[in-house]
Protein backbone atom coordinates (compact mmCIF):
# COMPACT_ATOMS: atom_id res chain seq x y z
CA UNK A 1 0.00 0.00 0.00
CA UNK A 2 1.23 3.49 -0.87
CA UNK A 3 3.20 5.00 1.98
CA UNK A 4 3.40 1.74 3.92
CA UNK A 5 0.98 0.11 6.31
CA UNK A 6 0.19 0.46 9.99
CA UNK A 7 -0.99 3.37 12.10
CA UNK A 8 -0.20 6.92 11.08
CA UNK A 9 2.90 8.44 12.59
CA UNK A 10 2.71 11.83 14.28
CA UNK A 11 2.45 14.70 11.83
CA UNK A 12 1.52 12.65 8.75
CA UNK A 13 -2.09 12.55 7.50
CA UNK A 14 -3.15 9.28 5.86
CA UNK A 15 -5.87 9.72 3.27
CA UNK A 16 -8.64 7.53 1.90
CA UNK A 17 -9.82 9.08 -1.38
CA UNK A 18 -13.49 8.23 -1.90
CA UNK A 19 -14.88 8.73 -5.43
CA UNK A 20 -17.00 6.56 -7.70
CA UNK A 21 -15.68 8.54 -10.65
CA UNK A 22 -12.12 7.30 -11.08
CA UNK A 23 -10.12 5.88 -14.02
CA UNK A 24 -9.96 2.13 -14.65
CA UNK A 25 -9.05 -0.10 -17.56
CA UNK A 26 -12.75 -0.25 -18.40
CA UNK A 27 -13.14 3.56 -18.27
CA UNK A 28 -9.64 5.06 -18.53
CA UNK A 29 -10.71 8.72 -18.74
CA UNK A 30 -13.44 8.69 -16.07
CA UNK A 31 -12.61 11.14 -13.31
CA UNK A 32 -9.07 11.61 -14.52
CA UNK A 33 -9.03 15.09 -12.96
CA UNK A 34 -9.50 13.47 -9.53
CA UNK A 35 -6.61 11.09 -10.19
CA UNK A 36 -4.44 13.98 -11.42
CA UNK A 37 -5.06 15.92 -8.21
CA UNK A 38 -4.87 13.16 -5.64
CA UNK A 39 -1.96 11.17 -7.11
CA UNK A 40 0.07 14.35 -6.81
CA UNK A 41 -1.03 14.61 -3.19
CA UNK A 42 0.20 11.01 -2.79
CA UNK A 43 3.75 12.25 -3.40
CA UNK A 44 3.44 14.16 -0.13
CA UNK A 45 1.41 11.85 2.14
CA UNK A 46 0.19 8.21 2.20
CA UNK A 47 -2.99 7.64 0.23
CA UNK A 48 -5.31 4.86 -0.88
CA UNK A 49 -8.35 5.06 -3.18
CA UNK A 50 -11.85 3.64 -2.72
CA UNK A 51 -13.77 3.95 -5.99
CA UNK A 52 -17.26 2.42 -5.57
CA UNK A 53 -18.66 0.76 -8.69
CA UNK A 54 -22.41 1.10 -9.20
CA UNK A 55 -24.04 -2.29 -9.73
CA UNK A 56 -27.44 -3.96 -9.71
CA UNK A 57 -28.77 -7.43 -10.62
CA UNK A 58 -30.59 -5.97 -13.65
CA UNK A 59 -27.63 -4.19 -15.25
CA UNK A 60 -27.35 -6.91 -17.89
CA UNK A 61 -30.80 -5.94 -19.15
CA UNK A 62 -29.79 -2.30 -19.56
CA UNK A 63 -26.64 -3.38 -21.41
CA UNK A 64 -28.80 -4.99 -24.11
CA UNK A 65 -29.69 -1.46 -25.19
CA UNK A 66 -26.59 0.37 -23.89
CA UNK A 67 -23.55 -1.93 -24.18
CA UNK A 68 -21.27 0.54 -22.38
CA UNK A 69 -23.52 0.89 -19.34
CA UNK A 70 -21.59 0.76 -16.06
CA UNK A 71 -18.23 -0.61 -17.22
CA UNK A 72 -16.61 -2.56 -14.40
CA UNK A 73 -12.96 -2.21 -13.46
CA UNK A 74 -10.89 -4.68 -11.45
CA UNK A 75 -11.90 -5.00 -7.81
CA UNK A 76 -8.38 -4.15 -6.62
CA UNK A 77 -5.38 -2.89 -8.56
CA UNK A 78 -2.29 -0.77 -8.13
CA UNK A 79 -1.95 2.32 -10.34
CA UNK A 80 1.32 4.25 -10.22
CA UNK A 81 2.09 2.62 -6.89
CA UNK A 82 -1.29 3.54 -5.36
CA UNK A 83 -3.81 0.92 -4.26
CA UNK A 84 -7.25 1.38 -5.81
CA UNK A 85 -10.18 -0.59 -4.36
CA UNK A 86 -13.47 -0.80 -6.26
CA UNK A 87 -16.15 -2.33 -4.04
CA UNK A 88 -19.55 -2.81 -5.65
CA UNK A 89 -22.24 -0.35 -4.57
CA UNK A 90 -25.84 -1.39 -5.07
CA UNK A 91 -27.58 1.15 -7.35
CA UNK A 92 -30.87 0.18 -9.00
CA UNK A 93 -31.64 2.21 -12.16
CA UNK A 94 -34.82 4.23 -12.30
CA UNK A 95 -36.82 5.54 -9.35
CA UNK A 96 -34.56 3.73 -6.89
CA UNK A 97 -31.67 6.12 -7.73
CA UNK A 98 -32.88 8.27 -4.84
CA UNK A 99 -31.39 5.64 -2.50
CA UNK A 100 -27.91 5.67 -4.09
CA UNK A 101 -26.23 7.56 -1.25
CA UNK A 102 -27.57 5.32 1.48
CA UNK A 103 -26.86 2.15 -0.51
CA UNK A 104 -23.33 3.28 -1.39
CA UNK A 105 -22.56 3.88 2.28
CA UNK A 106 -23.94 0.48 3.28
CA UNK A 107 -22.24 -1.37 0.40
CA UNK A 108 -18.77 0.11 0.87
CA UNK A 109 -18.54 0.56 4.64
CA UNK A 110 -16.82 -2.79 5.20
CA UNK A 111 -14.16 -2.00 2.58
CA UNK A 112 -13.42 1.43 4.07
CA UNK A 113 -13.37 0.05 7.62
CA UNK A 114 -10.94 -2.71 6.61
CA UNK A 115 -8.62 -0.22 4.91
CA UNK A 116 -8.87 2.17 7.85
CA UNK A 117 -7.77 -0.55 10.27
CA UNK A 118 -4.90 -1.67 8.03
CA UNK A 119 -3.87 1.72 6.71
CA UNK A 120 -4.47 3.89 9.77
CA UNK A 121 -6.39 6.55 7.87
CA UNK A 122 -6.86 9.97 9.46
CA UNK A 123 -9.15 11.59 6.86
CA UNK A 124 -11.55 10.66 4.04
CA UNK A 125 -11.31 12.87 0.95
CA UNK A 126 -14.61 12.64 -1.01
CA UNK A 127 -15.55 14.00 -4.43
CA UNK A 128 -19.04 15.15 -5.48
CA UNK A 129 -21.77 15.67 -2.89
CA UNK A 130 -24.06 12.89 -4.07
CA UNK A 131 -23.96 9.99 -3.76
CA UNK A 132 -20.26 9.89 -2.87
CA UNK A 133 -20.20 12.76 -0.39
CA UNK A 134 -23.22 11.52 1.52
CA UNK A 135 -21.78 7.99 1.70
CA UNK A 136 -18.37 9.27 2.83
CA UNK A 137 -19.87 11.46 5.56
CA UNK A 138 -21.95 8.56 6.91
CA UNK A 139 -18.97 6.20 6.84
CA UNK A 140 -16.70 8.83 8.39
CA UNK A 141 -19.22 9.37 11.17
CA UNK A 142 -19.23 5.65 12.02
CA UNK A 143 -15.43 5.39 11.92
CA UNK A 144 -14.73 8.68 13.68
CA UNK A 145 -12.94 10.11 10.63
CA UNK A 146 -13.23 13.69 9.35
CA UNK A 147 -14.27 14.18 5.72
CA UNK A 148 -13.10 16.73 3.18
CA UNK A 149 -15.63 17.13 0.36
CA UNK A 150 -15.05 18.61 -3.11
CA UNK A 151 -18.04 20.12 -4.91
CA UNK A 152 -17.28 19.72 -8.59
CA UNK A 153 -20.09 20.62 -10.95
CA UNK A 154 -23.44 19.97 -12.55
CA UNK A 155 -23.75 16.52 -10.98
CA UNK A 156 -24.36 18.25 -7.63
CA UNK A 157 -26.11 21.43 -8.74
CA UNK A 158 -28.70 19.66 -10.91
CA UNK A 159 -30.00 17.76 -7.86
CA UNK A 160 -31.09 20.94 -6.09
CA UNK A 161 -34.86 21.06 -5.85
CA UNK A 162 -35.17 17.29 -6.23
CA UNK A 163 -35.87 14.62 -3.63
CA UNK A 164 -32.10 14.31 -3.19
CA UNK A 165 -31.60 17.85 -1.91
CA UNK A 166 -31.80 16.73 1.76
CA UNK A 167 -28.98 14.26 1.01
CA UNK A 168 -26.88 17.07 -0.48
CA UNK A 169 -27.46 19.12 2.64
CA UNK A 170 -26.47 16.24 4.92
CA UNK A 171 -23.26 15.77 2.94
CA UNK A 172 -22.11 19.40 3.01
CA UNK A 173 -23.16 19.91 6.64
CA UNK A 174 -21.40 16.72 7.70
CA UNK A 175 -18.11 17.47 5.98
CA UNK A 176 -15.27 18.94 8.05
CA UNK A 177 -13.99 21.05 5.15
CA UNK A 178 -15.54 21.96 1.81
CA UNK A 179 -13.67 22.57 -1.44
CA UNK A 180 -15.29 23.96 -4.60
CA UNK A 181 -13.60 24.02 -7.98
CA UNK A 182 -15.20 27.39 -8.82
CA UNK A 183 -16.74 30.29 -6.95
CA UNK A 184 -19.91 29.82 -9.03
CA UNK A 185 -20.41 26.46 -7.29
CA UNK A 186 -20.05 28.11 -3.88
CA UNK A 187 -22.95 30.36 -4.85
CA UNK A 188 -24.87 27.82 -6.92
CA UNK A 189 -24.68 24.86 -4.52
CA UNK A 190 -23.70 26.26 -1.14
CA UNK A 191 -26.11 29.20 -1.36
CA UNK A 192 -29.33 27.21 -1.93
CA UNK A 193 -28.27 24.72 0.76
CA UNK A 194 -27.72 27.49 3.28
CA UNK A 195 -23.98 26.88 3.62
CA UNK A 196 -21.89 29.94 4.45
CA UNK A 197 -19.44 30.82 1.70
CA UNK A 198 -16.70 30.99 4.33
CA UNK A 199 -16.88 27.22 4.76
CA UNK A 200 -15.63 26.71 1.20
CA UNK A 201 -12.13 26.96 -0.17
CA UNK A 202 -12.12 27.53 -3.94
CA UNK A 203 -9.42 25.47 -5.65
CA UNK A 204 -9.71 24.94 -9.39
CA UNK A 205 -8.34 21.99 -11.30
CA UNK A 206 -4.93 22.29 -12.87
CA UNK A 207 -3.33 21.19 -16.12
CA UNK A 208 -0.56 18.64 -16.62
CA UNK A 209 2.03 20.58 -18.62
CA UNK A 210 4.09 17.45 -19.18
CA UNK A 211 1.16 15.92 -21.06
CA UNK A 212 -0.37 18.96 -22.78
CA UNK A 213 1.95 21.11 -24.86
CA UNK A 214 1.99 22.44 -28.45
CA UNK A 215 3.11 19.91 -31.02
CA UNK A 216 4.25 20.70 -34.55
CA UNK A 217 1.08 21.81 -36.33
CA UNK A 218 1.92 20.37 -39.72
CA UNK A 219 2.85 17.03 -38.16
CA UNK A 220 -0.38 17.01 -36.13
CA UNK A 221 -2.44 17.65 -39.26
CA UNK A 222 -0.54 15.06 -41.25
CA UNK A 223 -1.34 12.48 -38.56
CA UNK A 224 -5.04 13.35 -38.74
CA UNK A 225 -5.25 13.81 -42.51
CA UNK A 226 -6.12 17.52 -42.38
CA UNK A 227 -4.98 20.04 -45.01
CA UNK A 228 -2.34 22.48 -43.78
CA UNK A 229 -4.39 25.51 -44.88
CA UNK A 230 -7.73 24.38 -43.40
CA UNK A 231 -9.42 26.19 -40.55
CA UNK A 232 -10.07 23.72 -37.74
CA UNK A 233 -12.42 23.80 -34.75
CA UNK A 234 -12.23 21.21 -31.99
CA UNK A 235 -14.47 20.15 -29.12
CA UNK A 236 -13.60 17.53 -26.49
CA UNK A 237 -15.95 15.83 -24.05
CA UNK A 238 -18.57 13.17 -23.49
CA UNK A 239 -21.03 12.94 -26.38
CA UNK A 240 -24.04 14.04 -24.38
CA UNK A 241 -26.42 17.00 -24.96
CA UNK A 242 -25.02 18.91 -21.97
CA UNK A 243 -21.70 19.45 -23.80
CA UNK A 244 -23.37 21.16 -26.76
CA UNK A 245 -21.78 19.59 -29.84
CA UNK A 246 -25.27 19.58 -31.36
CA UNK A 247 -25.36 23.37 -30.97
CA UNK A 248 -22.15 23.90 -32.94
CA UNK A 249 -22.98 21.70 -35.96
CA UNK A 250 -25.88 23.91 -37.23
CA UNK A 251 -23.47 26.90 -37.25
CA UNK A 252 -21.02 25.21 -39.60
CA UNK A 253 -22.74 26.00 -42.95
CA UNK A 254 -22.48 29.70 -42.17
CA UNK A 255 -18.84 29.38 -41.14
CA UNK A 256 -17.99 27.27 -44.17
CA UNK A 257 -19.09 30.10 -46.45
CA UNK A 258 -16.17 32.08 -45.01
CA UNK A 259 -13.82 29.11 -44.52
CA UNK A 260 -14.45 26.56 -47.33
CA UNK A 261 -12.03 23.96 -45.97
CA UNK A 262 -13.44 24.06 -42.44
CA UNK A 263 -13.03 20.95 -40.26
CA UNK A 264 -14.79 20.31 -36.94
CA UNK A 265 -13.13 17.68 -34.75
CA UNK A 266 -15.33 16.12 -32.05
CA UNK A 267 -13.21 14.10 -29.64
CA UNK A 268 -15.00 11.96 -27.08
CA UNK A 269 -17.31 9.04 -26.49
CA UNK A 270 -20.49 8.15 -24.70
CA UNK A 271 -20.86 8.60 -20.96
CA UNK A 272 -23.13 7.34 -18.21
CA UNK A 273 -25.77 9.79 -19.51
CA UNK A 274 -25.77 8.22 -22.98
CA UNK A 275 -24.04 8.42 -26.34
CA UNK A 276 -25.15 11.11 -28.77
CA UNK A 277 -22.83 10.11 -31.64
CA UNK A 278 -25.58 8.80 -33.96
CA UNK A 279 -27.61 11.97 -33.48
CA UNK A 280 -24.57 14.15 -34.17
CA UNK A 281 -23.85 12.30 -37.40
CA UNK A 282 -27.49 12.64 -38.47
CA UNK A 283 -27.44 16.36 -37.64
CA UNK A 284 -24.29 16.85 -39.71
CA UNK A 285 -25.97 15.17 -42.69
CA UNK A 286 -29.10 17.25 -42.20
CA UNK A 287 -27.08 20.48 -42.39
CA UNK A 288 -24.92 19.32 -45.28
CA UNK A 289 -21.66 19.32 -43.31
CA UNK A 290 -21.08 15.59 -42.84
CA UNK A 291 -17.83 15.92 -44.81
CA UNK A 292 -16.32 18.41 -42.36
CA UNK A 293 -17.55 16.93 -39.05
CA UNK A 294 -15.24 14.22 -37.75
CA UNK A 295 -16.17 12.10 -34.76
CA UNK A 296 -12.74 11.05 -33.55
CA UNK A 297 -13.82 8.83 -30.66
CA UNK A 298 -12.43 8.87 -27.16
CA UNK A 299 -8.68 9.47 -27.00
CA UNK A 300 -6.18 8.73 -24.28
CA UNK A 301 -4.90 11.88 -22.52
CA UNK A 302 -1.38 11.46 -23.87
CA UNK A 303 -2.74 11.51 -27.44
CA UNK A 304 -5.01 14.54 -27.10
CA UNK A 305 -2.16 17.01 -27.65
CA UNK A 306 -2.04 16.00 -31.31
CA UNK A 307 -5.74 16.80 -31.76
CA UNK A 308 -5.46 20.13 -29.95
CA UNK A 309 -2.32 21.03 -31.91
CA UNK A 310 -4.05 20.37 -35.23
CA UNK A 311 -6.80 22.89 -34.43
CA UNK A 312 -7.13 26.67 -34.51
CA UNK A 313 -9.91 27.25 -31.95
CA UNK A 314 -11.48 25.23 -29.14
CA UNK A 315 -15.30 25.47 -29.35
CA UNK A 316 -17.45 24.42 -26.38
CA UNK A 317 -21.16 25.34 -26.49
CA UNK A 318 -21.85 23.79 -23.12
CA UNK A 319 -25.07 24.17 -21.14
CA UNK A 320 -23.32 23.98 -17.79
CA UNK A 321 -19.84 23.41 -16.38
CA UNK A 322 -18.20 23.37 -12.99
CA UNK A 323 -14.55 23.59 -14.01
CA UNK A 324 -13.90 22.45 -17.58
CA UNK A 325 -10.43 20.87 -17.63
CA UNK A 326 -10.48 20.81 -21.41
CA UNK A 327 -10.12 24.61 -21.51
CA UNK A 328 -6.73 24.53 -19.81
CA UNK A 329 -5.68 21.49 -21.86
CA UNK A 330 -6.46 23.41 -25.06
CA UNK A 331 -4.68 26.53 -23.80
CA UNK A 332 -1.63 24.48 -22.83
CA UNK A 333 -1.47 23.47 -26.50
CA UNK A 334 -1.77 27.12 -27.59
CA UNK A 335 -5.49 27.24 -28.46
CA UNK A 336 -7.92 30.08 -27.70
CA UNK A 337 -11.34 29.06 -26.36
CA UNK A 338 -14.83 30.09 -27.44
CA UNK A 339 -17.44 28.99 -24.93
CA UNK A 340 -20.65 29.90 -23.16
CA UNK A 341 -20.91 32.15 -20.12
CA UNK A 342 -22.28 29.46 -17.80
CA UNK A 343 -21.16 27.84 -14.54
CA UNK A 344 -17.49 28.35 -13.87
CA UNK A 345 -16.48 29.02 -17.49
CA UNK A 346 -15.74 32.68 -16.83
CA UNK A 347 -13.39 31.64 -14.01
CA UNK A 348 -11.36 29.46 -16.36
CA UNK A 349 -11.55 31.66 -19.47
CA UNK A 350 -10.80 34.68 -17.32
CA UNK A 351 -9.31 36.99 -19.97
CA UNK A 352 -10.18 37.97 -23.54
CA UNK A 353 -6.53 37.26 -24.31
CA UNK A 354 -7.23 33.52 -24.00
CA UNK A 355 -10.78 33.26 -25.33
CA UNK A 356 -14.30 34.57 -25.78
CA UNK A 357 -17.44 34.05 -23.69
CA UNK A 358 -20.91 34.09 -25.27
CA UNK A 359 -24.27 34.25 -23.51
CA UNK A 360 -26.18 30.95 -23.41
CA UNK A 361 -27.77 30.26 -25.84
CA UNK A 362 -27.26 32.82 -28.62
CA UNK A 363 -26.41 30.88 -31.78
CA UNK A 364 -25.75 33.97 -33.90
CA UNK A 365 -23.39 35.40 -31.30
CA UNK A 366 -21.60 32.07 -30.95
CA UNK A 367 -21.14 31.82 -34.72
CA UNK A 368 -19.76 35.37 -34.83
CA UNK A 369 -17.39 34.58 -31.98
CA UNK A 370 -16.11 31.49 -33.78
CA UNK A 371 -15.62 33.45 -37.01
CA UNK A 372 -13.75 36.22 -35.22
CA UNK A 373 -11.62 33.70 -33.34
CA UNK A 374 -10.67 31.93 -36.58
CA UNK A 375 -9.65 35.26 -38.13
CA UNK A 376 -7.88 36.76 -35.11
CA UNK A 377 -4.12 36.71 -34.74
CA UNK A 378 -3.95 35.35 -31.18
CA UNK A 379 -0.91 35.85 -28.99
CA UNK A 380 -0.03 32.20 -28.47
CA UNK A 381 2.68 33.04 -25.96
CA UNK A 382 0.13 34.72 -23.68
CA UNK A 383 -2.21 31.74 -23.93
CA UNK A 384 0.61 29.37 -23.02
CA UNK A 385 1.67 31.59 -20.10
CA UNK A 386 -1.90 31.54 -18.81
CA UNK A 387 -1.96 27.75 -18.92
CA UNK A 388 1.41 27.54 -17.16
CA UNK A 389 0.07 29.77 -14.38
CA UNK A 390 -2.59 27.12 -13.78
CA UNK A 391 -0.40 24.04 -13.48
CA UNK A 392 -1.31 21.37 -10.94
CA UNK A 393 1.46 21.99 -8.42
CA UNK A 394 0.02 25.38 -7.48
CA UNK A 395 -3.23 23.64 -6.51
CA UNK A 396 -1.62 20.78 -4.60
CA UNK A 397 -0.06 23.10 -2.02
CA UNK A 398 -3.59 24.24 -1.09
CA UNK A 399 -5.00 20.70 -1.01
CA UNK A 400 -2.14 19.52 1.17
CA UNK A 401 -2.70 22.36 3.64
CA UNK A 402 -6.40 21.44 3.98
CA UNK A 403 -5.72 17.74 4.48
CA UNK A 404 -3.08 18.50 7.08
CA UNK A 405 -5.40 20.86 8.95
CA UNK A 406 -8.19 18.26 9.04
CA UNK A 407 -6.39 14.96 9.23
CA UNK A 408 -3.14 15.71 11.05
CA UNK A 409 -2.60 13.02 13.68
CA UNK A 410 -0.99 14.02 16.96
CA UNK A 411 1.36 11.93 19.05
CA UNK A 412 -1.51 10.75 21.27
CA UNK A 413 -3.47 9.49 18.25
CA UNK A 414 -5.95 12.39 18.19
CA UNK A 415 -6.31 14.79 15.30
CA UNK A 416 -5.58 18.47 15.16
Amino acid sequence: MSGGQGRASAGTPRVIVYSSLFPSEAAPTAGIFIKERMFRVARRMPLVVVAPQAWSPIDWIVRLLRPGFRPQGRAVETIDGIEVHRPRALSVPGVFKRFDGMLMAMSTYACVRRLHRRFGATVIDAHFCYPDGLAAVRIGRRLGLPVTLSVRGSKDQMLLGTDREPALREAVEGASRLIAVTDSLVQGVGGPLGVAAERFTVIGNGVDLSRFAPMNRNEARRRLGIAEDAKVLIGVGNLIPLKGFQRVIPLLPRLRERFPGLVYLIVGGGGTQGDNSAQLQALAREHGVADCVRLCGRQMPQDLKWFYSAADVFAHATEFEGWANVFLEAMACGLPVVTTRVGGNAEVVASDEVGTLVDYWDGDAFARALEEALLRDWDTARILDYARANDWERRIDQIEAILRSVGMPLANGERA
